[in-house]
Order: structure tokens, then C-alpha cells, then sequence
């Protein structure tokens, strides 16, 4: 009987590394973007991006919305800058991601369409095109990166409650915090 469960415990042991595997392997022209984009930023003595999940996952939406476009010499990074991705669904990806206009309208989003997203591409993509004044500008704090076929994302946010990405949960979360925090400090006052 512990020979049956030791080999079941292996088994999910396996899957969960499988996993995991999986995933790295998914996300690994993701993660060089911004370890590529954070190296940029720091030879310009600029401060280092965070991570934005948010971001990424709205990233990922507007990625999979490009994904059926071919790449051409007339899309990615020729985009013009600071202009949203005109999808009339826009309402529907940000939801997908529990975000709301109020919440990324400091944000900018930066489609690139490079073949078989070769890294060191993708990278000049961005580094040295037209998106670059946004790389560096300092406004720019954390980052999002999602991809799609040939297709990479890369959403910049800021600090600013106008650009920070925070999800509607993270703000029922904080003011749920901040009322138990008032209620805790009532009850303490009560009772000293």
C-alpha cells in the first residue's frame, strides 16, 4: 500500500516539474524582453521595470488579438506610438483582466511583430525604433509582456492610480483592508 502511494506521489511529482517546464518554456521570450528591456533602462541610469501582471495579462489579450495579422513592414513596430490598438472588443480584453480604462489610461501598449520572435529582434524592436522614447522615460515603472504567435506585447505602466494596472479586486482588497484596519483600531481605542 505506501509502495502504491509513493509511486502515485512520484507520478504527480513528475507532472508538477512537467509543468512547470511548460511554462518557463512559454514564457522565455517573454522574460528575455524584460531582462533586455531592464538592461536598456539601466545603461540609460534609469531605474529597472517591475513586473506588472496585470499588464501581462491584459498584454496577453491584446496579443492574441493580433496574433491573425501577418507581419509586414507596416505593423509592430511602426506602429505609431501612444495610440491604443483600435479592437472594438478593447472593453472586453480589459475586463478579461478585471481592469478598468480609469486604471490604464496612463499605460502605453507597444505591439511588435518579429518572425519566429528571434531574441535579439524583438529586443532592437523596441530599443530602437520609435518606442524607445517610452523605454526611456522614467514616467514608465513596471512592465507587462505577453506574445502570440510572431507577435510580442510589452504594456508600460506607472505609480500613478491613472497607470498602475491595480485590478478592481486589488481595490475592493485595499479598502476592505483599510475599513478592517479602522474597525481594529476603534475596537483598541474602545478598550484602552
Amino acid at each position: 500500500m505506501a509502495s502504491a502511494r509513493l509511486h502515485f506521489l512520484f507520478q504527480l511529482l513528475l507532472l508538477f516539474i512537467l509543468l512547470i517546464n511548460h511554462s518557463v518554456k512559454c514564457d522565455d521570450e517573454e522574460e528575455n524582453l524584460f531582462q533586455g528591456i531592464n538592461s536598456y533602462r539601466t545603461s540609460l541610469n534609469l531605474s529597472s521595470l517591475t513586473k506588472n501582471d496585470n499588464a501581462a495579462c491584459l498584454a496577453e489579450e491584446v496579443a492574441d488579438q493580433f496574433k491573425k495579422q501577418p507581419c509586414t513592414n507596416t505593423t509592430g513596430s511602426n506602429t505609431v506610438p501612444g495610440t491604443e490598438p483600435q479592437f472594438s472588443n478593447y472593453p472586453d480584453l480589459l475586463d478579461k483582466c478585471h481592469l478598468n480604462i480609469t486604471n490604464t489610461r496612463d499605460g502605453v501598449i507597444l505591439p511588435a511583430c518579429v518572425p519566429n520572435l528571434d531574441p535579439s529582434l524583438v529586443l532592437s524592436n523596441f530599443t530602437e525604433s520609435l518606442y524607445s522614447g517610452y523605454l526611456n522615460d522614467s514616467t514608465y515603472t513596471g512592465a507587462g509582456i505577453g506574445s502570440e504567435d510572431n507577435w510580442i506585447v510589452v504594456i508600460l505602466s506607472t505609480n500613478t492610480s491613472g497607470g498602475s494596472f491595480v485590478t478592481a479586486e486589488s481595490d475592493a482588497a485595499t479598502l476592505i483592508l483599510k475599513i478592517e484596519l479602522v474597525y481594529l483600531l476603534l475596537i483598541l481605542v474602545f478598550f484602552l
